[in-house]
């Protein structure tokens, strides 16, 4: 996610604790993986999914070209092998393999591709991940609505060979091609089941190593395996159970009743549990910011006061006293330990932070923004999520803003994931938490979120030059020289900064409790969280 989310959705937009578990050993219903999310699936319509959980569904539901393996680089999967390339890189004929299969039978085909393609970059279905296409020949024109999504540069050759018309040869274009975006799609059965596909488990047809049942929104849901599987002899579980718990102590208490195998921990249980033989850390790229949106509450707007609201937040208490689970403060969109220059050095280490954590910059910023806008009083809402993790870490946002800067009054308002995004996409909100998990392994992953037409940005920010930097790095000439793109992009990050439409607080990291039992449990830095497909449970 971030995405994925991860935010986390990615982000992707994503909740800020994502916890699973898992029940080891067999039963009566054989190998059965029991775990949690802290909310239910907004959609499994690839063309519409926006968020962290779907995505990690994704993954184990359905398989597109190429998928990850356990080190993050793109394989085949659906593909035969890696992309046929013309001279100039431009043009990629992919060859699929002949046994893949729906679960209903029917066989995964070129047109598959195709169909879904072409349905997600059409103006009419609305898909906020439409510009993750546009390095496809037409893609942003049939989004714009200047052309017709029969048009986008891509066919099917025959059955099984799907050919692609690039704009650009990308680098990190075949792993972009593992995202659930880009996942194929029946066309009869989506058309079939019309608005409801994605929805239930009866609205649903997948072509991966599982498939879904037993849906109840906002409760639970289950994943089965997946007989017509093409590499179905691979898939070690019988069934994974899912459970939306969404407070913390909670997860833990049924992981204590061995209801659960994992599950994520707060600050105070990593206290308790750091000891334990099956606590677990992990470094993640996810990244947490507060989203300033200047289009409803106009004293947002105001630059100093942004700068202020930025400055005014202790980053390394947050994370100690709310996470203290190997996430980072941070002050940068980026993630650290992710992109790296061809000589090795960090991307982010070349990034300049603007605001940074300083009570005498906030008020001077503060006494500005007054002045400015003749007020000494401002009442803001705070849009986060509905979990009780979140309520805590809000309420100590809250406390650190009104204290360092009297006369702000914050006004926190949870809601369910679902509704949350929804505010979020409508930009009926004032300040949101939000998160984003990359979608691919380049700084444009986050860096594209705060593009003027990009459906994310959600913040009112608009900067031609910022949006001209991220175009000029993907250019040919800038292709071709890898470290002078990345400092070009690390300028469009630090312009982005200076705006402050956004104000970092930290890089995720994870600690929780998994049960020795669990074997081969696989996680992935982007797109989907983790993967399922080759996990195995011991009854040791």
């Amino acid at each position: 996610m971030n995405k994925k989310t991860k935010i986390l959705t990615g982000i992707l937009s994503s909740a800020l604790v994502l916890t699973a578990c898992s029940s080891g050993g067999g039963n009566k219903e054989g190998k059965v993986l029991k775990l949690s999310e802290g909310s239910d699936i907004p959609t499994l319509d690839p063309s519409l999914a926006t968020d962290a959980v779907s995505f990690t569904q994704f993954t184990q539901i359905y398989e597109g070209l190429y998928t990850l393996d356990k080190n993050d680089k793109a394989v085949p999967a659906i593909a035969k092998a890696n992309p046929e390339k013309s001279k100039d890189g431009k043009t990629w004929t992919i060859k699929l393999r002949d046994d893949a299969k729906w679960s209903n039978g029917d066989p995964v085909t070129a047109d598959d591709f195709v169909y879904s393609w072409r349905r997600t970059v059409n103006k009419d279905t609305a898909s906020e991940y439409a510009y993750m296409f546009e390095n496809i020949k037409n893609a942003k024109e049939i989004t714009e609505g200047k052309k017709k999504p029969e048009e986008l540069g891509v066919k099917a050759v025959d059955k099984h060979t799907l050919q692609i018309e690039l704009l650009k040869d990308l680098p990190y274009m075949q792993s972009l091609l593992t995202f659930g975006s880009f996942l194929p799609q029946n066309e009869k059965f989506v058309e079939k089941h019309g608005k409801k596909y994605g929805t239930t488990d009866k609205d649903i047809l997948t072509n991966g190593p599982f498939k879904i049942e037993n849906w109840k929104n906002e409760n639970s849901w289950d994943l089965v395996k997946n007989d017509k599987y093409y590499d179905k002899d691979k898939v070690k579980l019988d069934k994974v159970h899912y459970k939306v718990v969404k407070d913390s102590q909670t997860s833990v208490n049924m992981y204590e009743s061995k209801d659960l195998d994992i599950t994520g921990l707060t600050p105070e249980n990593i206290k308790k549990y750091k000891n334990d033989k099956e606590f677990k850390t992990r470094e993640d790229v996810a990244v947490y910011f507060l989203r300033l949106n200047k289009t409803k509450n106009k004293d947002l707007a105001n630059d100093h006061l942004r700068k202020a609201l930025a400055s005014s937040i202790d980053k390394e208490t947050f994370v100690k006293n709310n996470l203290n689970n190997g996430s980072t403060a941070s002050d940068i969109l980026t993630a650290k330990k992710f992109i790296k220059y061809p000589d090795g050095k960090d991307y982010t280490d070349g990034v300049k932070p603007s605001s940074k954590y300083n009570v005498d910059d906030a008020k001077k910023e503060y006494d500005l923004a007054k002045k400015e806008l003749g007020k000494d009083k401002f009442e803001i809402n705070f849009l986060t999520y509905d979990q009780d993790t979140s309520l805590t870490q809000a309420e100590f946002i809250k406390a650190q803003v009104e204290k360092n800067l009297p006369g702000v009054t914050l006004k926190i308002k949870q809601l369910p994931f679902k509704q949350k995004l929804k505010e979020e996409s409508s930009l009926n909100f004032d300040i949101s938490m939000g998160g984003w998990g990359p979608d691919f392994p380049d700084p444009t992953t986050y860096l594209d979120l705060f593009k003027a037409d990009s459906p994310h940005n959600q913040t009112g920010f608009a900067d031609p030059e910022y949006d001209k930097i991220l175009s000029d790095a993907n250019s040919d000439e800038a292709l071709k020289n890898p470290a002078k793109r990345l400092d070009m992009l690390q300028g469009a990050e630090d312009k982005l900064l200076e705006e402050t439409p956004i104000v970092p607080i930290f890089q995720k990291g994870g600690a929780s409790l998994r049960r020795d039992t669990i074997k081969n449990w696989t996680t992935h830095k982007f797109g989907g969280e983790y993967s399922l497909k080759e996990v195995e449970l011991s009854d040791k």
